[in-house]
């Protein structure tokens, strides 16, 4: 398995972008796709050999899988739809939220480019592995969910009054999803309350990076950036965002992965390049106990000191980047635990036009930390009240600046780095 392959997405955002209708872009599709016969048995037997080949657990959840194809080929199916059905029942004994079937319409949803538009409310949705709720991993900056007030781990329990208990994310993606310009309402629980929010859908064109030059009367110059996900074009706003603040002369960097989901593997390897010019980046584990390592390559834009934003919407491939370097000691990691998926799955066709994405690795920090559902602990925790976090939301020009209580505690650490690196430099010119 070579994990720089452009089809690798990583667990949260493989789930959960589904919601606003989008997945990494440049996911390659296999060219061995078994071709779908008359009979609708035959997209049962594909997933399960799927399954059998490449899943992550070779206990497969303790289940005994070839037992499992002679139950479901021994059964008839009359139609495409039943077969569907079967499928996803085959899948639920993996009890992996993340291993998971599309029909044609989702799988078709799933390949929209991320370097271009999408249709939704604007959040990221996840369902929790023990309670099965739907849980708002983060929404996307200046959509109606944000713009509304929505916030990481907010809970939907209604969708149109409609409620999700033993809802699955495909058919709550087919609720919230519609066209352009029509409402949808969801209820959220939030602590003890629920909350109402009216949304309309919306195109939202998306940028992942966002990056500005900020004066500070301790430091100068601070390039602020903030990375919203880890879609097709990242990497290269990424290295613009660097070299343009280069050139203005920063004295460092606070780079802000809050609330970002994650995306593909290979973005987050890019832009971990551009900070670290040598160690390790990540290691994934397959089934098999293969294990591939990605390094730095000796081709990072800057050595400036850096301190990374985190928070718990902070997951998947914004995991690899911050455990990355947080482990070679290039960034101090500020604000709270992150989301905890260390998951890596292949998003394969099938030959009838559904698809499916599967579970094929566990990844590592460099460390060697497994870090699904235990997230990665900040070197300094700032936590946010209820009142700061809906201040923030209501007012997103706070974010990124010294009203906002975890940038500002950044800016401390970013001194202290600069202070430090400067008493080293003193010492060695004496």
């Amino acid at each position: 398995m070579v994990i720089t392959k452009r089809g690798l997405v990583l667990g949260a955002t493989a789930l959960v972008l589904t919601t606003v209708g989008v997945t990494g872009a440049g996911i390659h599709l296999s060219q061995g796709q078994a071709l779908f016969r008359e009979s609708p048995k035959e997209v049962v037997d594909e997933v399960w050999q799927i399954i059998d080949r490449q899943y992550v657990d070779g206990t497969f959840n303790q289940v005994d899988w070839r037992g499992v194809r002679r139950e479901y080929l021994s059964r008839s199916y009359t139609n495409k739809e039943d077969a569907y059905k079967a499928i996803r029942d085959m899948l639920k004994k993996l009890d992996d939220p993340y291993t998971r079937f599309m029909d044609p319409k989702e799988f078709k949803d799933l390949q929209i480019d991320t370097s271009g538009q999408l249709t939704g409310v604007g959040i990221q949705l996840a369902q929790d592995e023990k309670t099965k709720d739907l849980v708002v991993i983060a929404p996307i900056e200046d959509t109606p969910a944000s713009k509304a007030g929505v916030l990481a781990k907010d809970t939907i329990v209604k969708i149109d009054g409609k409620s999700t208990k033993g809802m699955d994310v495909n058919q709550a993606v087919q609720l919230i999803r519609g066209q352009e310009g029509t409402p949808v309402t969801l209820t959220m629980r939030r602590g003890g309350k629920e909350l109402n929010f009216r949304l309309n859908r919306a195109r939202i064109e998306i940028h992942p990076v966002r990056y500005s030059y900020q004066k500070s009367k301790d430091l100068g110059g601070v390039g602020y950036i903030r990375l919203n996900q880890f879609s097709a074009n990242a990497s290269d706003e990424m290295q613009k965002a660097i070299n343009t603040l280069e050139k203005q002369g920063v004295t460092g960097y606070i780079l802000d992965l809050r609330s970002n989901p994650g995306g593909l593997l290979y973005s987050s390897i890019d832009i971990a390049r551009m900070w670290l010019d040598k160690g390790t980046i990540v290691s994934t584990v397959e089934r098999h106990g293969e294990k591939e390592r990605e390094a730095a390559n000796n081709t990072a834009l800057t050595n400036k000191p850096l301190v990374v934003l985190v928070d718990g919407g902070s997951a998947s491939a914004s995991e690899i980047l911050s455990g990355a370097l947080q482990d070679n000691k290039r960034a101090v990691l500020v604000g709270t635990k992150t989301f905890g998926k260390g998951l890596v799955q292949s998003v394969r066709p099938l030959g009838d036009g559904s698809g499916m994405a599967v579970t094929i690795a566990k990844y590592f920090t460099p460390f060697g930390t497994d870090i699904n559902k235990a997230g990665i602990k900040p070197d300094i925790v700032v936590e946010l009240t209820e009142k700061q976090r809906e201040a923030l939301s209501s007012d997103r020009t706070k974010v990124g600046t010294p009203e906002d209580p975890q940038y500002a505690k950044a800016l401390e650490a970013l001194k202290q780095q600069v202070a430090q690196r400067g008493r080293r430099a003193g010492s060695t010119s004496q």
